[in-house]
């Protein structure tokens, strides 16, 4: 145990933001550099090393929490990036970008703030990095048996970089002109700097991974012919298929995705683009959509300099605290601020589109909503409660309803989808055909960057089964696996 009186004796205490101000200046992480450091040890310490420790279920990882917590807590931070990499291959992905269900599941968050478990993972990585710690590591010999992974996401870099220390050689192929996926082009600069990918993929490039940018399986190359070319195939093509509003009005000028505008702000901080093509500068910008992907477009459009920032919610806003129906250590649904919201904006909930207003350009002017009430499950509108609200710009962050059907790949492979619509996999996560393997939303629908990094890992060693009969590869997940719920 770290500092076994540390729950009792110290506070919760997180990372430091850099002023609104400031940081709406420029596209660098929110976070003060090297905040952290003055006090995670002392947070580590408040770590209780319960005799079970749910943050383990929590985490899809099975991040060995209780375990660099100590060291973190002891300053031993060589072992501590030692025991975060036995479960997670690129923990400053997590440790940036995930929601942490492991702090839902933290025993002392039953009463109390739970341990910063974010905070102390991203910290041990850091410190790795700056420490020379992290370096390559090619397999002792090849199995002569050559893997093709198709994307290049969190769960496809997972599967690639498990599969090439089994001995395996691997290439990565990746539709876009860099690797990282959504990493790449959907997380914006101010939440992970692109220099926390460039650095990993030399890493993979070291121990023996090869990269092809470009290359699109279903268009380019036929995805059958790729799985005569190789003795196995993995699948982690994402969710991107994203979710559509279909109401009057949604031809006009100025309403995008939220995957054609966020890539481009990022193709402006790679150098690729002066200024954004889609911009929000001096525009009223809407953001249709409340999570995630939704606040990633509040604080891109902060940076344009927007003249207002309005987030639409067709759900009640969330509860302070847990409800009763998802109790500890079930993952809740509750009221978040991110980094984003704290440099302004107004969030709108429960509310519905019914439609655009535009001008005489064909542009969007205007957006007409209705205010909603949940009736045995579904929205009814609210009579008497129309209104509308400027929007030059207007943003769609509802979601993804599964992989890119339109390219050929799941037809040219015939594999089997579930009832969901996505890629079916067995526990192995082999799809129907043999050979050809799945993970992260591509089998799963949309989740979050543990789930696919833990199901890049668990494929891996499917894939390392099918190949060579036996494996040693860890399998944290299951197909089956689901975040704790009630």
């Amino acid at each position: 145990m770290a500092d076994p009186k540390g729950f009792l004796t110290t506070g919760r205490e997180g990372a430091e933001s850099r002023p609104v101000g400031e940081r709406v200046r420029d596209w660098n992480e929110v976070y003060v550099p090297g905040s952290l450091l003055p006090v995670i040890s002392k947070q580590a310490g408040r770590c209780m090393d319960c005799g079970i420790p749910f943050c383990h279920n929590g985490c899809p990882l099975g991040n060995l929490i209780p375990e660099w917590n100590d060291y973190a807590y002891r300053e031993d931070w060589s072992a501590a990036s030692e025991r975060l990499h036995a479960t997670n291959n690129f923990p400053e992905f997590t440790g940036r970008l995930c929601p942490a269900p492991c702090e839902s599941a933290c025993v002392l968050a039953i009463n109390q703030p739970a341990v910063t478990i974010k905070n102390v993972e991203v910290t041990i990585i850091d410190k790795a990095w700056d420490a020379g710690d992290v370096t390559p590591q090619p397999p002792d010999r090849l199995s002569g048996k050559t893997v093709a992974v198709i994307g290049s996401g969190p769960a496809g870099l997972a599967a690639a970089q498990q599969l090439t220390r089994a001995g395996h050689t691997v290439a990565v192929y990746e539709r876009a002109d860099r690797i990282g996926g959504l990493l790449r082009y959907g997380i914006p600069e101010f939440k992970m700097e692109k220099v926390h990918i460039n650095r990993r993929i030399e890493q993979m490039r070291a121990e023996g991974t090869k990269f092809r940018t470009e290359v699109e399986i279903g268009r380019d190359i036929d995805a059958a012919k790729l799985r005569k070319r190789y003795d196995a195939v993995v699948v982690a093509a994402g969710a991107t298929t994203s979710r559509d509003l279909k109401v009057p009005g949604r031809e006009l000028g100025g309403i995008h995705l939220a995957m054609e505008y966020l890539p481009l702000s990022n193709k402006v901080q790679e150098g690729d683009l002066v200024t954004s093509p889609i911009s929000a500068e001096g525009k009223h910008v809407v953001v249709i959509g409340g999570g995630d992907t939704g606040a990633d477009c509040v604080g891109t459009a902060h940076r344009q300099g927007a003249a207002s920032v309005t987030q639409l919610e067709i759900m009640p806003r969330p509860g302070d605290e847990r409800p009763a129906h998802q109790p500890w250590p079930t993952f809740p649904m509750l009221y978040k601020v991110t980094s984003a919201h704290e440099e302004g904006g107004e969030r709108v909930y429960s509310v519905s589109t019914t439609h655009f207003e535009g001008d005489e350009n064909g542009d969007v002017q205007w957006l007409h909503m209705v205010e909603v009430e949940f009736k045995d499950g579904k929205p009814a509108q609210k009579p008497g409660t129309e209104r509308k609200i400027p929007a030059q710009l207007v943003t769609l962050a509802m979601g993804f309803t599964g992989t890119d059907r339109e390219n050929g790949l799941v037809e040219q492979f015939g594999v089997d989808l579930d009832d969901r619509g996505n890629i079916a996999r067995d526990a192995d996560y082999a799809t129907s055909v043999d050979g050809v393997f799945v993970a992260g939303d591509a089998g799963r629908g949309q989740s979050l960057i543990v789930w696919a990094i833990a199901e890049g890992r668990s494929a891996a060693r499917g894939v390392d089964r099918y190949l060579t009969g036996t494996s040693t590869l860890q399998a944290p997940v299951k197909p089956t696996d689901r975040p704790l719920t009630v």
